[in-house]
């Protein structure tokens, strides 16, 4: 929509917490009528009523009421899924639902990098953010990491670049959404209970970041990930460039591994980046991700050696494969953004050392099968932690020695009494962090926090 579309206009945003809060603001500025529902009761909500008063937005706590269904248009933040009884009633009334990167895309000057996939999104929108920041290219970054888009789009201008982590709920409302450069990491089975336990509407979902783009746009995907590559090659449109990358084969345009090198194969030259060892970064897994990055650093014109210098020295994210301490020869390592199998299943085999795993929170319908070998190789105790604990114990017991542990700071001491040196005690849940904590990032510090007070037996 038009700014001379949006004036004047009634907008229902649903959704109190970060994104949602950006979104109305936005709105507002731009001269629309905004509302604000947040089915959260409001005890929890006394920050953002602060907000909501100052900038003037009428809001509502602990429900969704029917005045949600006034507004012309009505917004979602990621966290509020389409099956919610209030966005059925307003899809069925025909009024058009959008998701809150859809209204701040309206806003933006600048090009877009759109970043999704199942895992390792944060830390490749992480990277590129650092690869352009390093090459001395003005760039914002957030999305589903950090700030939401429409916090910061204001200040965006046609030099910058914007780089966005895109989740498929963001992706679930988009309607004109169009990213210069979209990137499709991989897609595993996750957050089924939104898509009504159906693993074909959440790659459909997925496949969303591209189903706008034409001709000068670019899409950057996963060859070795049969489900992505097999969406790609069904509905790309003609006239996007397609750049590949490969870890298991050749690519006659992108990113491939050559004897332990990155290759780069562009407009049919084919050049090395570097030797895949020297990566900060480490792991299969992280090495998709690094190529990933390159070939969005290739294709925004950055650099080949301001893009070498900074894979060889970026760390990474918090509360991914974090290392935390070492204490009496055991490693602490935070993982908490590992919410599914598949990101512990990566997780597993990023150590040479044993492992003492602590597993569990809000289980979205895990199967545990697919980690049955790493964990007979790899992990000599499963701590199990939060609502699903039980149905870790249930599949673990009898492959290795498995504790219930009542608390974070239970499972720390039980880790600290159960390791011996040259341990890793490794935090990667594979589970949603809803049962005992705010969110994944507040699970990360509680375990860090724990870590941190644990005392040298020397």
């Amino acid at each position: 929509m038009r700014q001379q579309e949006i004036r004047g206009k009634v907008f229902s945003v649903l959704g109190g917490a970060r994104s949602g809060l950006a979104v109305a603001a936005l709105l507002r500025a731009q001269g629309a009528r905004v509302f604000l529902s947040e089915s959260a009761p409001a005890e929890r909500m006394k920050a953002a009523q602060g907000e909501l008063e100052a900038l003037g937005i009428p809001y509502e706590f602990g429900e969704n009421s029917r005045r949600v269904l006034e507004a012309d248009v009505v917004v979602l933040s990621p966290g509020v899924p389409s099956e919610a009884p209030i966005v059925r009633e307003a899809l069925a009334l025909g009024k058009p639902v959008f998701s809150e990167v859809e209204v701040a895309s309206w806003f933006s000057p600048a090009p877009i990098v759109a970043i999704t996939g199942t895992n390792g999104k944060t830390t490749t929108t992480a990277l590129v953010g650092r690869i352009f920041e390093d090459a001395r290219h003005p760039v914002l970054v957030g999305g589903n990491i950090g700030t939401a888009f429409s916090q910061f789009v204001g200040r965006l201008t046609a030099e910058m670049t914007a780089v966005l982590e895109i989740s498929s709920f963001q992706l679930d409302h988009i309607r004109t959404f169009r990213p210069n450069v979209a990137v499709l990491l991989n897609i595993t089975p996750d957050h089924l209970d939104r898509y009504e336990h159906s693993f074909e509407k959440y790659v459909a979902s997925k496949c969303r970041i591209f189903e706008n783009q034409g001709s000068g746009d670019v899409l950057i995907y996963n060859r070795d990930d049969a489900v992505v590559r097999t969406s790609i090659e069904r509905n790309a449109r003609a006239g996007i460039t397609l750049l590949s990358f490969s870890q298991k084969e050749t690519v006659s345009q992108g990113a491939h591994l050559d004897r332990g090198r990155i290759m780069l194969t562009l407009d049919g030259k084919k050049s090395e980046l570097l030797d895949a060892g020297g990566i900060s970064l480490k792991g299969a897994h992280n090495l998709y991700n690094a190529m990933a990055a390159s070939l969005v650093a290739k294709a925004c014109r950055i650099p080949t050696a301001s893009l070498r210098a900074t894979l060889r020295n970026f760390k990474g994210v918090e509360h991914r494969l974090e290392f935390v301490r070492e204490l009496d020869g055991v490693v602490y390592v935070n993982d908490s953004k590992a919410t599914n199998v598949d990101s512990v299943w990566y997780a597993l085999q990023s150590f040479t050392s044993p492992i003492i795993l602590l597993l569990g929170g809000r289980d979205k319908g895990n199967d545990y099968s697919r980690l049955a070998g790493l964990v007979r190789n790899n992990v000599r105790v499963i701590l199990a932690i939060g609502e699903s604990a039980a149905k870790v114990e249930a599949a673990f017991t009898g492959m290795v020695p498995v504790v219930v542990c009542g608390s974070m700071s239970d499972a720390v001491r039980t880790g600290r009494r159960v390791s011996v040196r040259g341990d890793v005690v490794l935090l990667s849940p594979a589970c949603a962090s809803f049962d005992w904590f705010q969110n994944y990032e507040h699970r990360g510090k509680v375990f860090k926090d724990a870590v941190m007070e644990l005392a040298s037996s020397s």
